[in-house]
């Protein structure tokens, strides 16, 4: 299970580890944290010390109600972060987490690797098409909505059953673009109450029916530290439990704040297994 990252085949046959930086003011967990050039810098460096693989930049926070963000602003956020952290870390894998297609173009012409869509092409028309010219690995999210209007679009007769058919036809509608290599996210926290991220989470092997890498995003989200009673800064302990579950049904990607735990998480995994 290969995936093309600018010329180089990252084998996701062993999980992987995907650092979450963040460059937007209003972030979950960690918005505002890095305010100039030498903070981003520390923050990817310790992420890639500690063993991420990838290294996911985003520039439009998908909270729930997030304030919306203009593709100029997205751009003139996320672009000179690219170029910065490929130019101090040459070798990195970036992805973008974007779900505009002319932020995703500009950003693999700095130098990036992935795309990384929450809406998996919904909320541009245009992305499927600059992915595939692209020639780039495409992460596809579910969701219902925008980041706006997501909190009240949770009606399911079966969430997962309609998660399936919801991917089968985002995948055959990237194959008709040409991209070759994807990899599907569940959403958890997009449209999705507590409990229907949890029954998620009970059926997520489901999903390797489709025959594609998984990636698990549950870093401290509010699915954990709701049901502890927590906060986003207490949910690191939550985070390392539901990393170990993805990992036991079937998730190649784990896209995480911390990535030293997870890194720990994957290495105890696959130490079990052999």
């Amino acid at each position: 299970m290969y995936i093309n990252c600018n010329g180089r085949l990252l084998d996701l046959s062993s999980p992987k580890v995907m650092g979450i930086l963040n460059c937007t003011p209003d972030s979950f967990f960690d918005g505002g944290s890095y305010h100039n050039e030498n903070e981003l810098l520390a923050q990817a460096g310790k992420m890639l010390t500690e063993g991420a693989t990838i290294i996911d930049v985003g520039a439009y926070s998908s909270k729930p109600n997030a304030e919306f963000v203009s593709e100029t602003q997205e751009l003139e956020r996320i672009v000179p972060v690219v170029e910065l952290v490929l130019k101090n870390f040459p070798d990195t894998i970036i992805s973008i987490d974007t779900f505009r297609s002319k932020v995703a173009e500009a950003c693999i012409q700095a130098g990036a690797a992935i795309v990384n869509d929450i809406s998996g092409g919904l909320l541009d028309e245009n992305m499927l098409e600059t992915v595939g010219k692209l020639r780039v690995p495409y992460i596809m999210m579910h969701m219902r909505g925008t980041p706006q209007t997501m909190v009240k679009l949770t009606d399911y007769d079966d969430i997962v059953q309609e998660m399936l058919l919801y991917f089968s036809q985002r995948i055959a509608e990237a194959r008709k673009h040409n991209i070759n290599d994807i990899i599907i996210d569940p959403g958890f926290g997009f449209a999705k109450t507590l409990q229907q991220n949890y029954e998620v989470m009970s059926k997520l092997e489901l999903f390797n029916i489709t025959g594609l890498p998984l990636l698990s995003g549950i870093s401290r989200k509010s699915m954990i530290y709701k049901l502890l009673g927590s906060n986003p800064q207490g949910a690191l302990n939550g985070t390392t439990v539901l990393n170990t579950v993805s990992l036991m049904k079937g998730a190649k990607i784990l896209r995480v704040h911390d990535v030293k735990e997870a890194v720990e998480a994957v290495r105890i995994y696959e130490a079990m297994l052999s």
